[in-house]
């Protein structure tokens, strides 16, 4: 029986975690309760699955008390149960959510209809209260298998709040290469990329690493340390590229040369290809991600190279509510020095043309609201030639920006 016993379990943590993967669930917003006391439990497993469609974030900013919510649930055994549960919660800076630290403002049951047994969809408008309200989904099976997911709320002056006093945080990581085994050496990839890093941190608050002259591990160990941290729902990453830069014409992708590369390589083992790049900073878990590559062929990061700019501009709304509008989708965008093509390294000691541009626009402080935006810094940087890309990759969503507020 200890043996059986055992491996039911086994089984539900081995279920539980290959259907988290197989729907993507990555937030931890969702929990599963099992009751193994029951020995009907043990012949089962079944675990009832909550997708939320809308709203996609797990924290949600709003300045209207009106939340449209729309959530689909599926279980492999028949859905006994569904509740609607809106808590009340005090900590602005809540991580996490546990049901007895906050009080229960009300709670709506769902009887699924006799065609919605192992699927449902649930659509509800829902009333808030200004402050911080837990919007929690409990669904049971007949099983006796729960299953909770939530959503963190912050409505009136809670999402009004001033833009330096939101719980966020901006990182970046330069990756900056002018010293080469087998390739020629460079003379302003470093010195750009200190000066951009250096007014990113001064000016911006951005949590800098800088890394110099890598090889392809030591980029590969550095973004994967960055794929394992924690990020909050408003938290941003940058990643920096400057360097050489390479395109094979036989493979039709690009490659950014790191100090080992070989000149003699037809398999291009000994560089960092754009694919593997592209997939990489896709799945990191900051739901923000920002490339900006100041490389040869920069622009071939993205299979079909974008040459459009939004126009969107947003003068009618307070700094932190803009923020919060834009980082309520997921980002994945990208900016390069060029496309296909070779760019200029510069002049020793007066940065690349397309650093030097940068630096110019992260000197315009945004302007008068403080806030730059991609959209704005690519208006720096356009006229150059060759024409730098701005594009976006990945799990990109409509709407999505990548924003740097002046402290």
């Amino acid at each position: 029986m200890k043996d059986y016993l055992l491996n039911t379990v086994i089984a539900l943590i081995l279920l539980s975690i290959h259907a988290a993967d197989a729907q993507n669930l990555k937030s931890k917003s969702v929990a599963f309760d099992v009751n193994l006391t029951d020995s009907k439990n043990l012949k089962s497993g079944s675990v009832p699955f909550i997708e939320w469609i809308e709203p996609a974030n797990e924290t949600v900013f709003l300045t209207e008390k009106k939340l449209f919510s729309k959530l689909k649930i599926s279980s492999s055994s028949s859905i006994s149960s569904v509740k609607l549960n809106l808590h009340e919660h005090t900590d602005a800076n809540m991580r996490g959510f546990v049901a007895k630290d906050a009080s229960l403002r009300g709670s709506m049951s769902v009887k699924p209809e006799e065609n919605q047994q192992q699927e449902m969809t649930i659509e509800r408008d829902i009333t808030m209260m200004d402050g911080i309200n837990v919007l929690e989904v409990v669904v049971e099976n007949v099983d006796g298998v729960v299953s909770k997911s939530f959503r963190i709320v912050h409505v009136g002056e809670t999402a009004l709040a001033d833009a330096a006093k939101l719980h966020r945080k901006d990182r970046a990581v330069f990756f900056l290469s002018d010293n080469f085994d087998n390739w020629s050496d460079l003379v302003n990839p470093i010195y750009d990329g200190r000066t951009i890093a250096s007014m990113l941190e001064k000016y911006y608050g951005f949590e800098i690493e800088v890394i110099e002259n890598p090889s392809q591990d030591v980029i590969f160990s550095k973004l994967r340390e960055y794929s394992e941290m924690e990020y909050a729902p408003l938290d941003q990453l940058m990643v920096f590229f400057a360097g050489h830069g390479y395109f094979d014409e036989g493979f039709k992708e690009g490659f950014v040369v790191v100090k080992e590369s070989l000149k003699d390589d037809p398999g291009k083992t000994s560089y960092v290809s754009y694919n593997r790049l592209r997939n990489i900073l896709n799945v990191i878990p900051s739901e923000h991600v920002f490339l900006m590559m100041d490389v040869c062929f920069g622009g071939t990061f993205d299979n079909a190279i974008a040459t459009s700019r939004s126009a969107e501009i947003y003068e009618e709304v307070s700094q932190s509510d803009y923020i919060l509008r834009k980082l309520s989708v997921k980002t994945r965008k990208y900016l390069t020095s060029g496309g296909k093509e070779y760019v200029s390294d510069g002049i020793p000691g007066k940065h690349s043309p397309f650093a030097k541009n940068v630096v110019d626009a992260l000197n315009s402080f945004g302007g008068s609201d403080g806030i730059l935006t991609l959209n704005e810094i690519y208006s720096y940087v356009e006229k150059l030639t060759p024409e730098p890309r701005i594009g976006k990759f990945g799990d990109n969503a409509p709407g999505s920006e990548f924003v740097f507020v002046v402290k």
